[in-house]
């Protein structure tokens, strides 16, 4: 027996709800949101500090600065990278 669309789209809701509350309640005002996996502003500044650590330890000749530098890089990278 066929559910029916509007059972459907309660579940689904539901769901929206469960994964993304924020984004749930921007698209019940009227006012979209971009969903979390798009959010990257937390990636945008971990890339900044950790390039600022590298440029940092570059200045001062610190091999553990430029190492922690490299390594906050590339975690901020994997970040950016868009979900599949």
């Amino acid at each position: 027996m066929p559910r029916s669309e509007d059972e459907r789209l309660v579940a689904l809701e539901a769901r929206c709800a469960c994964d993304d509350p924020l984004f749930a309640r921007a698209m019940s005002i009227g006012r979209p949101r971009r969903p979390r996996e798009f959010r990257r502003t937390g990636a945008w500044w971990s890339l900044a500090v950790a390039t600022a650590i590298l440029i940092g330890g570059v200045i001062v000749a610190n091999g553990l600065l430029i190492a922690t530098g490299l390594v906050g890089v590339g975690l901020a990278a994997q970040l950016l990278d868009p979900p599949t």
